[in-house]
């Protein structure tokens, strides 16, 4: 797994092994994501979603701890995924990076707790998997507006976001940091410690 360019995001870019018959590659290796994070995932949900071109999804995150981390991948189609630093107190705060994932090279992205996650679906019909460490709980779920101007996430162009109504009231990241709901770059870190100590 290669780090991106801030901690706690992770990309996997799995061997290939095609044939006459089709392909075969390990999407998920729990030593691999245990090497990099130097925990392992407990898997207490998995998500599959189907969207049409132009959804956005996101920006999504939980209140630390324990946060949801979460393993994603694309086994339909093509998704612009996204990875915002939204730790306060963070060296990369507001930072954001994004990884392309499809259904040709099979990428897979490890968001950690703490983090926020977002998605663009770039075809139509696309589907999405990820693992998740926590269940989804309402009371702990939070979002941003992933076209907030100040973090200047570059969504492709020529493409009309489509979001649910809950994703397009979100708040901007000022708005939710003024709010309280950012978790604290300290927190995630003790969290982090924690669940290393755990194995």
């Amino acid at each position: 797994m290669r780090q991106l360019s801030f901690p706690g995001a992770w990309v996997h870019e799995p061997k290939l092994h095609p044939d006459s018959r089709g392909s075969f590659h390990e999407w998920f290796k729990g030593s691999d994501l245990d090497d990099a994070t130097g925990h392992g995932l407990q898997l207490a949900q998995a998500n599959y979603s189907i969207s049409s071109r132009g959804t956005l999804r996101g920006i999504h995150f939980a209140d630390v701890p324990p946060s949801q981390a979460k393993y994603v991948t694309c086994v339909r189609g093509v998704v612009l995924d996204v990875i915002v630093d939204i730790r306060v107190g963070s060296p990369t705060y507001k930072q954001w990076e994004a990884v392309r994932l499809d259904d040709v090279v099979h990428h897979a992205v490890y968001v950690a707790e703490g983090l926020g996650h977002s998605f663009m679906a770039l075809t139509d019909d696309t589907a999405v998997v990820y693992l998740c460490s926590e269940g989804y709980a309402p009371g702990r779920e939070h979002g941003i507006n992933p076209l907030d101007p100040v973090l200047g996430i570059e969504w492709p162009q020529g493409i009309t976001p489509l979001l649910s109504d809950k994703d397009a009231a979100a708040p901007s990241l000022a708005e939710a940091e003024e709010q309280g709901l950012l978790p604290s770059y300290e927190a995630c870190q003790a969290y982090y410690a924690e669940l290393r100590a755990r194995g």
